[in-house]
């Protein structure tokens, strides 16, 4: 009676010798195989070569548009630098003194000169009653 515990009945057995069987059989024979062996390195290493003079040109050709890129990219900032000077310099006063107009309890009419941002205009009103409770 045949071991279930031996390792020739076990499926991962069976097929690690089927693995052998069939490389054996694909062994090359005759002057051919090993000729498409050959070629086949050949034509391998054919196209690791031309891989690497491909690679070798983009390298070149990338550290050759480097200063250009950085010429552009210079004289790009030169002009936002300048675009920003000159908003600075024309809309500057613009920005900052705008006129309001308000017209008191008794309909009279003035003009206050204010600051562009984030302020509240209160009532002299309002404020003298809050210095009067404190």
């Amino acid at each position: 009676m045949s071991d279930p515990h031996d390792p020739r009945h076990n499926a991962a057995w069976q097929a690690a010798r089927q693995w052998r069987e069939r490389a054996r059989q694909t062994r090359p024979g005759g002057p051919l195989d090993g000729l498409k062996l050959l070629l086949t390195w050949l034509l391998f290493g054919v196209m690791m070569i031309v891989a690497m003079a491909l690679g070798l040109l983009f390298l070149l050709l990338g550290w050759a548009m480097l200063p250009i890129l950085r010429y552009r990219m210079k004289k790009r900032m030169e002009r936002m630098r300048a675009e920003q000077a000159e908003d600075i310099g024309t809309g500057f006063h613009y920005r900052e003194t705008r006129y309001r107009e308000s017209h008191g309890d008794d309909g009279s009419y003035r003009e206050q000169r204010v600051l562009e941002g984030d302020y509240e205009l209160k009532d002299e009103a309002a404020q003298d009653d809050k210095t009067r409770k404190e």
